[in-house]
């Protein structure tokens, strides 16, 4: 069999319609769910979202969340100069929707919130803190491996 510009032209758009065809396949295979279900009425709200972050950066102590060094628990203290504390805690994990979950602000008496962590999916996940305290709302959002 001679090869000739013929031939080199077939063999080239027979690799390129099946690589087309391989990439479209590809993409039917991705999940592209949004972050947010309620995008545009989450866009109305950003005016309120940005009050909270002023208030938290006002804040002489900022609200820590950190793991324990055995990865097992989650603590979250909350400055001591906020009192009557409420609010959520939204565990989002940015590789799996439904893995996320919220729990409610409830410290303990020394200002510190322990969550358990060892049931949870291992990886990065954002956390998400949405409270309020003497009558102000605060928001904080820190990533963090497990």
């Amino acid at each position: 069999m001679k090869f000739n510009w013929g031939t080199g032209i077939a063999i080239f758009f027979s690799v390129f319609v099946l690589s087309l065809v391989y990439q479209v396949y590809r993409s039917t295979q991705y999940d592209h769910s949004l972050v947010s279900d309620q995008y545009y009425a989450d866009d109305l709200r950003y005016q309120e979202h940005y009050n909270k972050l002023v208030n938290a950066q006002q804040l002489e102590e900022d609200l820590k969340i950190q793991p324990l060094a055995d990865k097992a628990t989650l603590e979250l203290h909350f400055p001591r100069q906020v009192s009557a504390l409420g609010g959520e805690i939204y565990f989002f994990c940015p590789s799996d929707q439904s893995s996320d979950f919220r729990l409610p602000v409830e410290p303990m008496g020394d200002g510190i919130q322990r969550i358990p962590t060892e049931e949870l999916r291992r990886g990065l996940w954002k956390i998400k803190v949405d409270w309020t305290g003497d009558g102000k709302a605060y928001y904080k959002e820190q990533d963090i491996r497990l």
